[in-house]
């Protein structure tokens, strides 16, 4: 009972502690997540619906982001975009943080020539800005979303990987790292047991800034044609569908615009939080 009775408050005060970023970027994160798996619940019509008899309908209590130039209803559209762009969101960045982190750990634990040579690979890499090069890559490889994770993962590990080869060397020369070496323990159990777990923090808190990023790209890729492919509903397809009707249907591309800033802010503000919370529990 003395067990059962100790853990809880510490329970309470953990929750209570979290900070109102982590916690408001988590709600949002959540019903992004909800909306991503389950559209089909919460969207009132078939995305892919044509009604040619509301055509451009401004928003009304049956169609409340109003519909598109073939009648399609927008909340709809933009409710099944949560699957693609939170999709985007999580398969571009997940190869990149664990090819990235595996690197920069390898990297900052060796140091010498080989943290000198992935210095001129990063250098090489970041010169160029990182939309450009994404974009020439998935022009090379041909539009669509598989692509665009190749031209991310291709590119974007390079940060995970500075970022936890820069931990690592402070990592290792704490006093646990020397006892973990004094006692004969082999490199690799030192870097990946040891000094990784450790070392994590920054690459996770840069994650959840990354995804906000790669949604912002996915959608710039789409807008652009060499993302998403119509008719699927993605923000960046739907804003290019109403880019020919700002003056006369701004609904189109108003509305998934909406979806990116404030999705992009639940992410922006959880690795915020998350950041504070790790900081403070150090």
């Amino acid at each position: 009972m003395k067990v059962v009775t100790g853990q809880r408050p510490r329970m309470h005060r953990v929750l209570f502690d979290l900070p109102a970023t982590m916690i408001i970027g988590g709600i949002i994160l959540f019903a992004s997540f909800v909306l991503a798996f389950f559209p089909s619940l919460f969207a009132p019509y078939d995305p892919n619906a044509f009604d040619y008899g509301a055509l451009l309908h401004a928003p009304t209590l049956a169609h409340p982001f109003g519909t598109d130039n073939y009648g399609r209803d927008m909340l709809s559209r933009v409710i099944h975009a949560y699957t693609i762009d939170m999709q985007i969101a999580v398969f571009a960045t997940i190869v990149p943080v664990i090819v990235g982190t595996l690197i920069g750990a390898v990297v900052g634990y060796a140091g010498g020539l080989t943290e000198a040579f992935f210095g001129r690979v990063v250098d090489a890499i970041i010169t160029f800005p990182f939309l450009v090069l994404v974009i020439a890559i998935v022009s090379v490889l041909g539009p669509g979303l598989i692509n665009m994770y190749i031209a991310v993962g291709i590119i974007d590990w390079v940060f995970y990987g500075r970022l936890t080869a820069a931990e690592i060397k402070v990592q290792k020369r704490l006093d646990y790292a020397d006892a973990g070496r004094v006692m004969g323990y082999r490199p690799s159990r030192v870097v990946f047991r040891h000094l990784l777990p450790n070392a994590m923090t920054p690459a996770l808190v840069y994650w959840m800034t990354d995804m906000a990023l790669a949604i912002l790209l996915g959608s710039s890729l789409g807008y652009l044609g060499l993302g998403a492919q119509p008719p699927a509903a993605e923000w960046g397809v739907l804003i290019a569908d109403g880019k020919n009707f700002m003056t006369t249907a701004w609904w189109i591309s108003i509305f998934p615009g909406l979806a990116i800033v404030i999705t992009g802010l639940g992410f922006s503000l959880f690795g915020d939080g998350l950041a504070e919370f790790l900081r403070t529990r150090r």
